[in-house]
């Protein structure tokens, strides 16, 4: 499965600022690069660390947290929605705005990143980091340029912004800016070890864990061309070795769900699409997979149907797995949920439960026990009793749910098809309020900070009062 989306070459001047601040290093990775290694990489010195205090409101990472709750503890009761700014930026910012320390980090399909103040809009700092791959020279896919598409993630630890820029001629840099100057300090080239890298799209929001930074790939929007699903685990300093997880399968099977991998205490969560086989022995795909640190594959779930899956395309890689006490619920394009044991993820055919509830797309948002499933046709609540069996609950018809998040007591979601941002009582989906937000890219996720909500449009950036 790819990512549906309804809508020269190296990085000179980045590395030539890098030369300026004399923090080049050798780049050593611990595998070999597909289609060439990168020459060089900069490496953060430890003079150059500058370490952040995150606040409470703080918006970090994509929905929030590691875990990919979308959930904003603490927040007043939700106020009157109105707009207060957009910024325009130089192309759509497909990636969750986040928010740190009054600023507003975006990254753009033109292959530029952004810090905004928070209250007024205003740049603070813009970094271009190198140009982004026209359609044209694209085998599918309906991105177009397609640059930075995956949520960047910020390192408190370095106060560094981390972000994946896909490049003229396919390749994929990891770049790291100074969040306070938008300086570059961290260039190195990442690529999956298997396939066409021009086939390879960074869709899946980046994780921090261990000091690392985790990067998924699936393929592009009509499954063309030579792509393998696969994890990426890059040192947030840019130097030192590359670890991968690649799905043993012999094409396809893309990890590119929006929310990315979710941490879950000592290992990475991460959905897979739909691989190549669609009979015989399995081939780890249309999966939920638990990696260790390493990248080794320790659990997995695949429904008893994957190989139909894999042939009809219905598979679970479209959302992201949902973390909700003791259970990981997980919810793909045939419509069907199923509730796993934390503890034992099943295998084949071992869910705890099913249900059918929606073809589901993008990340859930969980409050405690409930759960807000975004859908082609609307948003769902649902919630796993104790004994993992999955209780549907109400049903909001939308022209496409955007990925949820939940704060101020109210629901945040996206009506992409009308482009609406709505406001839901969480007890039974009634509309509160509802607010036009113009184009937005498939899978929008609002974020909740400072009494605002901060939204990617097709065009850039867009704030609203009211959380």
């Amino acid at each position: 499965m790819t990512a549906s989306s309804k809508r020269p070459g190296p990085l000179t001047a980045v590395l030539a600022t890098l030369a300026v601040l004399a923090v080049l290093a050798a780049c050593t990775p611990g595998r070999s690069q597909r289609g060439g290694s990168f020459p060089s990489a900069a490496a953060l010195s430890p003079g150059t660390r500058a370490a952040v205090v995150l606040e409470p409101g703080d918006w970090p990472t994509y929905h929030r947290d590691a875990a990919r709750s979308g959930l904003a503890p603490g927040l007043p009761p939700a106020g009157e929605v109105a707009r207060l700014w957009a910024a325009r930026l130089d192309g759509a910012v497909y990636g969750q705005p986040l928010v740190v320390g009054g600023r507003v980090l975006a990254a753009t399909e033109n292959n530029t990143l952004y810090a905004l103040d928070a209250a007024t809009g205003a740049v603070l700092w813009s970094r271009h980091v190198g140009t982004p791959v026209p359609g044209t020279d694209l085998p599918c896919g309906d991105i177009d340029p397609l640059g930075i598409t995956g949520t960047p993630v910020l390192d408190p630890a370095t106060g560094l912004v981390l972000a994946v820029a896909e490049l003229s001629g396919g390749r994929h840099q990891l770049v790291g800016l100074d969040i306070a100057t938008g300086a570059p300090l961290v260039s190195r080239e990442v690529e999956p070890p298997r396939g066409k890298r021009i086939a390879h799209q960074q869709r899946g929001a980046l994780a921090l864990w261990n000091g690392r930074v985790q990067i998924t790939f699936g393929g592009l929007y009509g499954d063309c061309s030579q792509y393998v699903g696969t994890v990426l685990s890059v040192p947030v300093t840019g130097s030192g070795p590359v670890l991968d997880y690649t799905v043993p399968t012999a094409g396809q099977g893309g990890i590119w769900a929006p929310g990315g991998p979710v941490v879950d205490g000592d290992r990475l969560l991460v959905s897979v699409g739909n691989g190549a086989s669609t009979s015989g022995p399995y081939d780890g795909s249309d999966s939920v997979l638990a990696l260790s640190a390493d990248l080794h594959r320790t659990d997995f779930f695949a429904p008893a149907d994957w190989a139909q899956d894999n042939a009809a395309d219905l598979d679970l890689g479209s959302l992201t797995p949902a973390l909700t006490g003791s259970h990981i619920l997980i919810a793909g394009k045939r419509g069907v949920a199923y509730a796993l044991s934390a503890e034992h993820l099943g295998g084949v055919g071992g869910q705890l439960s099913q249900a059918p509830v929606c073809a589901a797309y993008g990340a859930a948002a969980v409050d405690g026990g409930t759960l807000y499933l975004p859908c082609d046709d609307g948003l769902t609540q649902l919630s796993v009793a104790g004994d993992g069996t999955i209780r549907p609950g109400w049903h909001v018809p939308l022209h496409g749910a955007g990925s949820p998040v939940v704060g101020g007591g109210a629901v945040w979601v996206v009506d992409q098809g009308r482009g609406l941002l709505d406001v839901l009582d969480p007890a039974d989906g009634r509309i509160r309020q509802q607010l036009p937000v113009g184009p937005v890219p498939h899978f929008a996720s609002p974020s909740l900070s400072g009494g605002r909500v901060f939204l990617g449009t097709m065009d850039g950036v867009l704030a609203l009062s009211g959380a």
